[in-house]
């Protein structure tokens, strides 16, 4: 339950986040690695595909360090990785994959990254841009926190026209997304009820053969079970949604 005070807040910078999905033309979803939006956000891409939405995931680590096997090459599971993105997205109906090969394991907060992200949003003009979110407590894995960081910084310079000037001289505009939408969040605001895709997701998920056994999925399968028991569904995803005024100088965020 949000507190009146939040409430406020949300009201004063126009923050509504059960409307970040709706009437969705294009999301770009910036993923560290082949499988991560499949995983917490696949049920609602799924959803958002069928509805006309134009999906295009951005995935920045070439995946190649997810083996225990001694035998796989870094080259060759990156290979893997990139066939089994390419039949989950089938399967959800991603319309466009972009790779974008940083190694995996190794990704630092770039300049060069963010300027890459933020002629994409240029490029494809998103409503929604979705990722992970780098302020989740815990969280171990140097890729997801610095792409959830430098897909934050995009969303919140892509509009500024001495940002990345070249773009202009190229022909793209700026642009400001409507929404950010943060998955494996600790504080989410929005839950979006999948129980009717959740097979869809399972399939999505299982085309991750390289990274996931059957275990495994029922194990992802229940997270989505227990954030539906949140939310008074079956099976759901949580999201954290944000606009571009609740991400600077604005100790409320946490609560919005």
């Amino acid at each position: 339950m949000h507190s009146a005070e939040a409430e406020e807040i949300r009201s004063l910078i126009g923050l509504r986040p059960e409307e970040a999905f709706e009437n969705c033309k294009t999301l770009l979803s910036i993923q560290p690695h082949p499988d991560d939006t499949d995983i917490a956000a696949g049920g609602t891409v799924a959803r958002l595909s069928s509805r006309g939405c134009r999906i295009i995931y951005v995935t920045v680590t070439d995946g190649g360090a997810g083996t225990t096997d001694p035998s796989m090459s870094w080259d060759r599971l990156s290979d893997i990785r990139k066939r089994e993105q390419q039949a989950a997205a089938q399967t959800l109906g991603v319309s466009e994959l972009i790779w974008l090969d940083y190694r995996d394991s190794e990704l630092r907060p770039t300049l060069e990254l963010r300027n890459r992200l933020i002629t994409l949003v240029r490029h494809y003009k998103p409503d929604v841009i979705l990722t992970v979110d780098p302020w989740l407590p815990y969280e171990a894995h140097p890729d997801h926190v610095a792409t959830g960081l430098v897909a934050s910084e995009a969303f919140f310079f892509s509009n500024l026209t001495n940002i990345n000037r070249e773009d202009l001289e190229k022909g793209l505009e700026p642009h400001s997304p409507r929404y950010i939408a943060y998955y494996w969040t600790k504080n989410p605001n929005l839950y979006i009820d999948i129980s009717d895709l959740i097979d869809v997701k399972k399939k999505a998920m299982a085309a991750h053969q390289s990274q996931f056994t059957q275990e495994v999925i029922e194990l992802l399968v229940k997270y989505s079970q227990l954030l539906g028991k949140r939310a008074g569904y079956r099976y759901a995803e949580a999201f954290k949604i944000l606009n571009q005024t609740a991400l600077h100088i604005n100790s409320f965020a946490d609560t919005l």
